[in-house]
């Protein structure tokens, strides 16, 4: 069982400069926490609140993380498959190690109206745009005639290595389009553990019609404290009070054997990857949780 990271980017701040320094300390401390893969996320139209876009946040962390896999998640019917070929290129020659782009359709929400996309032609566009961008990436001259379009456009830098791709999704035809397009499958941090073991059950089961192997990776909220009483005064509180409206099964807090416990479960229902976000939003506390996930590490690693 592998652990990443998957950074929070929303800061609540006066100071924008101050975001940036709490993500960038973050990213030193998971690396030296020696932790398998660093993300970030995708969203957008989100002022007042700060959100710090990731590929620019992104091409600074990766100053700091090492050559350990590291990507992005991208809500790609938002994007151009040209620019976005280009920014993940561009990102995967500044990265010493493999990069791994995390896809997902996206809700229908601001994101779609404040950027001028239909959200009805989602799926289609996805579809659309990771092709796309695919034979971009293997050198080809590429036009498009359909959601996008476009003539005779060609890419450089090229990616150094194949770009892994992991897809996101809960409905059925998502999982069969991870399934069938993706290198590996991201599971949503809402789900409870029995929703995730039967979702992965699902795309297992749509991916041995490709017989690859293939990530099983889902997003956790997670709090390891110094001690189960610590982790339960610290990360229980927040959970009480409705955090981001999970059920409460969905997040992992409590001491390092605790926090180990539960990724093990995880790991006999088939998951590879484990990616953690931080459910403590004090900095410090912050740290603290992401250098006792070393330890948990340790004990998960032969899961």
């Amino acid at each position: 069982m592998r652990i990443g990271l998957s950074m929070n980017s929303s800061y609540n701040v006066d100071d924008p400069r101050e975001g940036a320094r709490r993500m960038i300390d973050r990213a030193a401390a998971a690396r030296d926490a020696g932790l398998d893969s660093l993300f970030v996320g995708d969203h957008h139209i989100t002022g007042p609140r700060a959100y710090y876009q990731n590929v620019a946040i992104l091409g600074r962390l990766l100053a700091e993380w090492g050559d350990r896999p590291a990507g992005a998640l991208f809500l790609l019917p938002l994007w151009h498959p040209v620019l976005l070929a280009e920014q993940v290129a561009t990102l995967a020659a500044i990265h010493e190690g493999p990069f791994i782009m995390q896809a997902a359709v996206g809700p229908a929400d601001e994101q779609f109206t404040g950027m001028g996309v239909n959200a009805k032609h989602r799926p289609s566009r996805f579809e659309e745009c990771l092709t796309l961008m695919r034979k971009l990436w293997a050198g080809e001259t590429v036009s498009s005639d359909g959601r996008y379009q476009f003539t005779e456009a060609r890419i450089g830098p090229l990616p150094p290595e194949p770009v892994e791709v992991w897809i996101g999704g809960e409905v059925e035809s998502a999982l069969e389009r991870a399934a069938r397009l993706g290198d590996g499958w991201l599971g949503a941090p809402g789900l409870t553990p029995q929703q995730g073991a039967e979702q992965a059950a699902r795309f297992l089961h749509h991916r041995a019609a490709v017989d690859e192997p293939a990530v099983v990776a889902i997003r956790r909220d997670v709090y390891v404290g110094e001690t189960e009483e610590e982790a339960q005064r610290v990360a229980g509180a927040v959970v009480e009070r409705g955090y981001r409206g999970f059920d409460p099964s969905a997040v992992i807090f409590g001491s390092v054997e605790t926090v180990a416990e539960q990724i093990r479960e995880y790991a006999s229902h088939g998951f590879t990857d484990i990616i953690v976000r931080n459910l403590v939003p004090d900095q410090s506390e912050a740290i603290a949780c992401l250098g006792r996930l070393a330890e948990v590490r340790e004990k998960v690693a032969d899961a």
